[in-house]
């Protein structure tokens, strides 16, 4: 990632994903989510994992913030189950521990929510693919808290820049960073001609108020 600074890593991660189809705009032709909202965006960024030189972007993205903004970490660990190989890459480029994070406790065994080894008192950056309202991230990292030791931060490929992500977030005072968000992709979108100027108006909207949406 030499070629770009932390800074520039929004744009260059959005025009990744656009290069590999991981996200698309369709702001007249809307996408439905599992949850039924309605939504101008599709994000698969699981997709990064099949091109080698997008997936090492998108580690070293990662590494690069933590040397810059938490120097201090001791343990990179996954979200179960997209967050995973990213934590490991990240976690052989900076030469430190790694773990995931299931989403609940195991059924049997030893009943493990957190695989691998994270000790209480260790700081700990949590590793997430996508935040939409956050809550999946945020009970990772409460796991992490419940096991004894410091969550330094979640970091995460790509936000939809929801208030309700940011909000619980902010509630539960858990640091934030992402690769790329919402408003670089439209940016990106716009420059690459995936959509129109008068598009991004309601692009915008529907940031601001999603269950709304097409309705």
């Amino acid at each position: 990632m030499s070629k770009f600074t932390v800074a520039e890593l929004p744009n260059e991660i959005a025009k990744s994903l656009f290069e590999i189809e991981a996200v698309a705009l369709r702001p007249n032709d809307l996408f439905t989510w599992t949850s039924g909202i309605k939504s101008p965006i599709y994000c698969d960024n699981r997709l990064t994992m099949t091109y080698p030189a997008i997936r090492d972007l998108v580690a070293e993205g990662f590494a690069s913030i933590i040397r810059e903004q938490y120097p201090d970490a001791e343990v990179i660990a996954g979200t179960s189950t997209a967050g995973i190989p990213h934590a490991a890459w990240v976690a052989q480029k900076l030469n430190l521990p790694m773990a995931y994070i299931r989403d609940k406790a195991k059924g049997h065994g030893k009943q493990n929510q957190i695989e691998g080894r994270v000790l209480p008192g260790q700081k700990v950056v949590v590793i997430e693919d996508l935040i939409s309202t956050g809550g999946s991230s945020l009970k990772a990292a409460l796991a992490v808290r419940e096991a004894g030791a410091e969550v330094l931060a979640v970091l995460a490929i790509f936000t939809y820049e929801f208030a309700t992500a940011i909000q619980a977030f902010e509630t539960e005072q858990v640091p934030l960073a992402t690769l790329s968000n919402y408003s670089a992709l439209i940016q990106t979108a716009l420059e690459l001609g995936k959509v129109a100027p008068e598009d991004v108006a309601s692009l915008q909207a529907w940031r601001q108020d999603p269950q709304s949406f097409g309705k």
